[in-house]
């Protein structure tokens, strides 16, 4: 990580989809565009990536968006939920927290070693404090004009390194990337 923290052994990483024009939903939180483009997408490394994290760390709206599946798609992770309104969640092995950096001591202190970062609004928290490692970015081949926003305003510039690209079936793309240091 690119902090000087406790949680310097924690690494965290993004693995997110969305528009090619920047936007992970739809400003209700609507994700119809993606499962209509993505019907076909088949692997795209999601799942090796879901094995190799050991927590996930979501806001609010993820968890408002993940509460009304039919099937619970964390099982065997511990998950932390950033919200300053929920006192708490139904979900085995889940709390809130009210910062990140409440969130980030618990994480520390459990000795956790990867972390999965989801939510917009987290990713931004994460890129602002210079405290995301990685990220991969699925496109898909669409563009829904307006919506949530993967990326926000930041403080300084975020300077990326490109570790690898592919090309996905049904016109996706992806580019994974790793956080350089400041400086």
């Amino acid at each position: 990580m690119t902090g000087t923290s406790p949680t310097r052994n924690l690494t965290t990483s993004a693995f997110l989809a969305m528009s090619l024009d920047g936007f992970i939903a739809r400003p209700d939180g609507g994700l119809d565009w993606l499962l209509e483009a993505g019907a076909d997408l088949e692997d795209t490394g999601y799942d090796d990536f879901f094995v190799a994290v050991d927590s996930m760390l979501i806001g609010r709206n993820t968890y408002d968006i993940v509460a009304a599946f039919d099937e619970y798609p964390y099982a065997g992770k511990r998950v932390l939920v950033l919200s300053s309104s929920l006192e708490t969640v139904e979900w085995s092995d889940a709390t809130v927290h009210r910062s990140l950096n409440s969130a980030l001591e618990t994480l520390a202190a459990e000795g956790r070693r990867h972390v999965y970062v989801d939510g917009g609004t987290v990713v931004q928290q994460f890129l602002r404090a210079g405290m995301l490692d990685n990220l991969t970015v699925s496109i898909a081949p669409v563009l829904i004009g307006f919506g949530i926003p993967l990326f926000g305003p930041l403080d300084s510039d975020v300077k990326l390194e490109l570790t690898g690209t592919r090309e996905l079936p049904a016109g996706f793309t992806q580019a994974t990337y790793r956080a350089r240091p400041p400086g």
